[in-house]
């Protein structure tokens, strides 16, 4: 495959209205959650579509595709405000400094036009592995979201290939989790098509239900806006440098309507016999069993019946405090918090234990604990660490949902064939799950691991096997 990839043009975005006239706040205090990842980079995901055909060329788009994205990008960030804005710090005499979004800067998100004439959809779709030239069509590749100050907090990359377009966005990742993400394209590609369609933008003017729930969340007796000292602002920059290693592969794992319930039906019915019976393991929690379990068999690890291992799930807070956050609560409240388990134990157990570890731990984050966790961190800040495991440790980190409205995003001539995402340098062991492509019920696990541990999974029979059956 030709990876060469041509950078047309570039252009900065702005909301179609004044931002500073319109409903939503102008100034949005980071929370503790927002302040812990700051280390980490944006969040990239890419849609990739059949061209329009000539008609829907003509008739749907204006004859330019490029020129009718950027007007819906410019309508949905008049929803969408904060995204056309940037971080800021305040800097305090007893040196510690807080962070917010600045709304009311306006410089807005950055659209790139690009190209790709010597790729084609084919050539994405047919390998398992996610192709070099994906990652230049995704966006701010390696790029921390504590640089938002200087940068964008929202890129959007259109690139044509020979047979197709792939959109791909980056997105800062302190102010948006996959909900918010989500939200806002599934937002932007309604505009589109609106603006696509015979009656014009009269469905764009129905999109009040889509505006983001922006508002004031801070814990009770902690003084806002939440300040953290140079040291840990230090800690954190010092964090992402370290992790600019050796890009790491991204291979994608299709697990069929068939075999995810089959993994479920057999987790649950391991831990009928030692589980209370209100206890039920999730479709998902079964796949990252699967996973945690067959990536420490792989590893073989040292003395592995005393090494310990970790399985992180990125859980949603929203509806886990009191009072529940709204779905379209606009931020990142998300707990990346670990399973634990030794090696040992994994391997002496089945799947369904694994799963039932990762089940309790979740459940164990009610709105106490999760506001115990987080008083804390404000009381004593320090520069997470959420990869990077020790020695040959398995350190899985786990974000995504299959839930979200991934395939539904049609800007006006077509639903996405297929998504990608970024390969993460930051993490030692990152996958994501994704709704399958074309099949109710079934994911895809797009998992970003060194390249030998990706060639042992493919190649190990019983991990494979639970793919398709």
């Amino acid at each position: 495959m030709e990876a060469v990839v041509h950078f047309n043009s570039t252009t900065l975005v702005k909301p179609s209205t004044d931002p500073t006239k319109g409903p939503l706040p102008r100034r949005i205090e980071f929370t503790p959650m927002e302040l812990q990842i700051l280390s980490i980079n944006y969040v990239q995901f890419g849609l990739l579509f059949n061209k329009p055909t000539p008609k829907q060329l003509q008739e749907c788009l204006g004859n330019n595709v490029i020129n009718h994205l950027k007007e819906s990008l410019s309508r949905a960030l008049e929803v969408y405000t904060p995204l056309a804005g940037r971080l800021a710090i305040t800097e305090y005499q007893d040196k510690t400094r807080s962070f917010h979004v600045d709304c009311n800067n306006g410089d807005g998100a950055l659209f790139i036009d690009a190209a790709a004439p010597g790729v084609t959809v084919a050539q994405i779709l047919e390998t398992a592995y996610v192709p070099e030239v994906v990652y230049s069509m995704l966006p701010m590749e390696g790029v921390g979201n504590f640089e938002g100050v200087s940068k964008p907090l929202l890129v959007v990359q259109v690139t044509e290939i020979l047979d197709g377009i792939f959109i791909g966005t980056a997105m800062n990742h302190s102010i948006a989790d996959g909900t918010t993400f989500w939200h806002f394209v599934n937002t932007w590609s309604e505009i589109s098509r609106s603006l696509s369609s015979a009656g014009g933008p009269s469905l764009y003017q129905e999109l009040s239900q889509h505006v983001p729930a922006i508002q004031d969340w801070f814990l009770d007796g902690i003084e806002h806006p939440i300040r953290i000292p140079d040291f840990v602002y230090q800690g954190i920059i010092d964090d992402n440098e370290a992790s600019k290693s050796t890009p790491k592969k991204v291979r994608i794992f299709h697990f069929t309507t068939e075999s995810v319930a089959a993994l479920k039906a057999k987790a649950n019915a391991q831990i009928g016999s030692c589980s209370a019976s209100n206890i039920t393991i999730s479709s998902l929690q079964a796949i990252l069993a699967h996973f945690w379990r067959s990536i420490t068999r792989i590893k073989r690890l040292e003395a592995a019946d005393i090494e310990e291992t970790l399985c992180r799930v990125a859980m949603n807070a929203r509806h886990r405090l009191q009072t529940p956050l709204p779905d379209k609560y606009f931020g990142n409240p998300i707990l990346v918090e670990p399973a634990i388990a030794t090696a040992g134990e994994l391997l002496e157990h089945g799947l369904g234990w694994a799963a039932l570890q990762i089940n309790k731990m979740i459940a164990q984050h009610t709105d106490e604990e999760i506001k115990r966790k987080l008083k804390a961190w404000v009381e004593r800040p320090q520069a997470p660490k959420f990869g990077q495991p020790e020695s040959n440790m398995v350190g899985l980190v786990v974000g995504g949902s299959p839930w979200f409205n991934v395939y539904g995003n049609d800007f006006g001539w077509g639903k996405p064939i297929t998504v990608r995402n970024g390969r993460e340098k930051l993490l030692d062991c990152l996958i994501f799950s994704h709704p399958g492509a074309g099949e109710d019920g079934s994911v895809d696990i797009h998992a970003c691991l060194d390249p030998e541990i990706l060639l042992a999974l493919e190649n190990d029979t019983q991990f494979m096997a639970a793919l398709s059956t």
